[in-house]
This record gives structure tokens, C-alpha cells and sequence, in this order.
């Protein structure tokens, strides 16, 4: 509404001038397919996320482009897919420890992001949450990678507890004195019955609502001005953790047995309740963004994107299975098949994205990079992202999407091609099978469980081709077999 009365106020004076929308670019973390209401979840509460489906568009075949958390944050900055990207992998960076220093290899600062291309446009850019693309003093470091604000973590292990002892604010630490340090990958003994073992893994400045209140300063501070906001919350990535007063909101009964840390992260006397809670904490606080962007008078000029790094994960006392993260869908986090790549994605721009919608547009996470540039009214860049500004804002449009690459160099590693949004080809233990690949009809078998590869000779070979035309080597990150020779077994 505002932006149609201060346009109409210009045009009376003889100036034609529309002020660019904000954008708000929200990335969950480890978030699945089916862990949201509007996308069938019955257990886990996400009223705010639901409504911004009812308001705007939802995706039913959007990918991240990469099954894990860095790969896939650099691919949506700098619109590249992975093979091409300068970032393939959670290639670490420092030690474990307190004093051991931390981040993860750095964006290079060759890179154009989405944050310099907008900031070059007169835009304010801020982001909180999760980084994962270069620690303190680092090339990657946010603040040089068109950033003006940053607060958050630098590094990914830190994001393990949700009660550090710092974050960072821009280049400087920004300390949580109330917290004191914990390794968050400790085990506790599997017949541990004391409630008070496990409540040393809960501190008292809770980090996802320091980074959500920096947000939300930062949306009032720019409302007079175009914004990129842009919000990698590390929720719901393990470890296990949420205020009490969230965790009680879900049933006791779900958690018989605790989670001793057995599989990595902090031990949590109630798992189920505490992943509920932490989606749920992260779908209340966007629903603090977007009331705030509404009481500002922002909401006809704020375009607001969901969408989540990978899928659901395997570790951490997550229990996929019992809150059917992933519906109908093979594998999780760090594979290649549907369950680890296929999220969840909304879209809400009042008047311009129609209400209510659900779209068939295939996308992927670098397809946003010259979505947002175009929507904005900038210029798209020749990159790998595909511009799908024209579906977002007609449901019954869907662009041309001929194929999607994926490859990831971790564990066995992976490579795989979509065609058309229908046949994926996928190479899925390079370092024990080679180049061996099956072909799956997702149309016909979204659950991946038909080989059809012997069927379709002509599609194994188009996807070959693009395995080999769409990648070039990296070495930082090599794939075994293509960059690099498996080693013999051992005696």
C-alpha cells in the first residue's frame, strides 16, 4: 500500500519514480520435504510458514543444489551449481577446540554474490544466521562479500550449539556472557537417568533469537530504504536444542528414551519434542519478520523466499522416520537421492505472486541468484542460474529448465543429472562402483526404487554427457574415479 501512495505521489509531481522491494531470503537448515504443515507435516506446528503458503506460492519440486549445508549456501550466492562452484564440500578450516580456530574454506573474493549485486543497486544487505563460506579475517567473510551487516556464526561447528559462547557481530566477537563452553559433541552414558546430565547442554542466551532480534532491528532500521535481507537460520540442523518453555508444548509421551549423543551432537532427554520445538521456534520467528514488515507498511514491497539447504539429516537424534520427514522420498542429508536434495520452498510477493498456489516449476537453490535479480529489476547474470521470476509470478507458467547438475565430492561421492524434471540419472558411490549409473522415472517412481537405465540407452548417455560437459575439476574438492584414482584395498 505504501509503495502505491508515495508512486502515486511522484507521479503527480511529474516524477516517475517506484521504489525496488526489499527481498527477504530465509534458508533453513537440514530442513526436510515434509516437515512443514503446508507440506502435509501433522506433528510439528508451522502456523506462520502455513500462512505464508495461503498467501503466496508453493513449490512441490524445488532442489538445493547441493546435499549438504556450504556447498549449497555458495551456490545460491553466487548462482553457480557445483560444477562449477568454487565451494563443493564442508572443507574445514581450524580445529575443534575452543582456542583451534574456526570457519570453513573461504568464498573467493573473485566471487559476485547476490548481496554485492543488490548492494551495488543502492541496497542495504544484512545477513544472520549460519555463514559457512570463510572464518574471521577471511576472503568469505560477509562483510567482504557485499554484506554491510553481519551477525551470526562464522563457522559451521560452532553452529552445533545453539548456546555458544560468542557469535560474531560484523568483524568483531560478540560475546553471550550468560553461556559457558561445552563440547556439544559429548556422550553420556546409554543408562543415564539424571535430568541434570542433560541439562548441561542448555545454557541461557538462546542463539537463533539473538540473531531473529538483530533481523528484526535490521528491518526497522532500513524501512525507508530497500533491503536484502537475508536469514540462514542453523535451525533445524542437531544439536538438540530449544528453550523449555517450546519443548513443552509438545507431548512428553512422544520421548520414552533419551538421546545419549550416541550418534554425534549433545545428548537430549527429549529429542522428538525438541527437534518439534526448534522447527517450530524458527517458524515463529519468521512470522516476528513478516508481522514486523507489515506493521512497517512493507509487506506490497517485500518479496519473502523459504527455502532449506538439504534434507532432513541422519544424525543427531533426529527421528526422520517418526514425524515423516520425508514423504514418499529415498535417502536424507548428503545424498543425492530425492529425500536429500528436494525442499521445501515458498514464495510470497502480495500482488505479484499469486495467493494460494502451488507450482510444478522445477528450480533449484542458484536458480534464486537471477530470480531475485530480475525481480528486483536488475540485471541477470550468465551464470547457471535459471531466471524464474516469470513462474513465480504466473502458476500456470512453467520455464524451461532442461536439466539440473548435481556433484558432491564427500563420503563415496555423487554426481546427478535431471532431465526435463522427470529422468534422473545418478552416480551414487563413485569411490566403490565407478561410473556405474542408474536412471529413475520420477514421474513414475518418485521413491527411486526401479533402475531403468538398461530401458533407456539415450538417456544414459545425454546424462553422461552432461556429466562431463557440465564440471569443471576443482581441486579442492576432486571426485574419486574422475579426479581422482580410488587407492587399492588394503592387505
Amino acid at each position: 500500500m505504501r509503495s502505491a501512495l508515495v508512486l502515486a505521489g511522484l507521479v503527480l509531481s511529474g516524477v516517475a519514480v517506484a521504489r525496488d522491494p526489499n527481498v527477504i531470503l530465509i534458508l533453513a537448515d537440514d530442513l526436510g520435504y515434509g516437515e512443514l504443515g503446508s507440506y502435509g507435516q501433522t506433528k510439528i506446528k508451522t502456523p506462520h510458514l502455513d500462512k505464508m503458503a495461503d498467501q503466496g506460492m508453493r513449490f512441490t519440486q524445488f532442489y538445493s543444489s547441493s546435499p549438504v549445508c556450504a556447498p549449497t549456501r555458495a551456490s545460491l550466492l553466487t548462482g553457480r551449481h557445483q560444477g562449477h562452484a568454487s565451494i563443493r564440500g564442508n572443507s574445514e578450516v581450524g580445529g575443534w577446540g575452543l582456542n583451534e580456530g574456526e570457519g570453513q574454506l573461504p568464498l573467493p573474493a573473485r566471487e559476485e554474490t547476490l548481496a554485492e549485486a543488490l548492494k551495488a543497486r543502492g541496497y542495504a544487505t544484512g545477513a544472520f544466521g549460519k555463514w559457512g563460506l570463510g572464518g574471521p579475517g577471511s576472503e568469505g567473510h560477509p562483510l567482504n562479500q557485499g554484506f554491510d551487516t553481519f551477525v551470526g556464526y562464522l563457522c559451521q561447528r560452532w553452529a552445533h550449539n545453539f548456546y555458544p559462547t560468542h557469535l560474531w557481530n560484523g568483524h568483531q566477537v560478540h560475546i553471550l556472557e550468560q553461556n559457558t563452553y561445552f563440547n556439544p559433541h559429548t556422550r553420556l552414558a546409554p543408562d543415564t537417568t539424571d535430568s541434570a546430565a542433560f541439562e548441561r547442554f542448555i545454557g541461557k542466551q538462546y542463539s537463533p533469537q539473538v540473531m531473529r532480534d538483530e533481523a528484526l532491528k535490521f528491518i526497522h532500521k532500513n524501512k525507508d530504504k530497500p533491503f536484502f535481507l537475508y536469514f540462514p537460520t542453523p535451525i533445524p540442523h542437531a544439536s538438540l536444542q530449544a528453550p523449555a518453555e517450546w519443548v513443552d508444548r509438545y507431548p512428553r509421551e512422544w520421548d520414552t528414551v533419551p538421546y545419549f549423543g550416541q550418534n554425534g551432537y549433545t545428548p537430549n532427554l527429549r529429542p522428538r519434542a525438541t527437534y518439534a520445538a526448534m522447527i517450530s521456534y524458527m517458524d515463529d520467528s519468521i512470522g516476528q519478520m513478516l508481522d514486523r514488515v507489515q506493521a512497517l507498511g512493507l509487506e506490497d514491497d517485500t518479496i519473502v523466499i523459504f527455502t532449506s539447504d538439504n534434507g532432513t539429516t541422519f544424525n543427531g537424534g533426529v527421528d526422520r522416520e517418526f514425524f515423516n520427514s520425508l514423504p514418499g522420498l529415498r535417502g536424507y542429508k548428503t545424498q543425492m537421492w530425492e529425500g536429500g536434495i528436494r525442499v521445501p520452498t515458498i514464495v510470497k510477493f502480495p500482488g505479484r505472486v499469486p495467493a494460494g498456489t502451488v507450482s510444478k516449476q522445477v528450480g533449484v537453490t542458484h536458480d534464486l541468484f537471477n530470480t531475485v535479480l530480475a525481480a528486483t529489476g536488475g540485471r541477470t547474470r550468465r551464470v547457471d542460474s535459471v531466471n524464474l521470476w516469470p513462474a513465480f509470478t504466473d502458476a500456470s507458467r512453467v520455464v524451461a529448465r532442461p536439466h539440473i547438475y548435481w556433484e558432491f565430492p564427500e563420503g563415496p561421492g555423487w554426481q546427478a543429472v535431471l532431465l526435463e524434471g522427470r529422468y534422473k540419472g545418478i552416480r551414487p558411490n563413485l569411490r566403490n562402483r565407478g561410473l556405474a549409473l542408474e536412471l529413475y522415472d520420477l514421474q513414475a517412481d518418485p521413491m527411486e526404487t526401479t533402475n531403468i537405465a538398461a530401458q533407456r540407452p539415450d538417456l544414459v548417455r545425454k546424462v553422461e554427457g552432461l556429466m562431463r560437459s557440465e564440471r569443471v575439476p576443482n581441486p579442492r574438492f576432486p571426485l574419486w574415479v574422475i579426479d581422482r584414482p580410488v587407492p587399492p584395498p588394503a592387505n
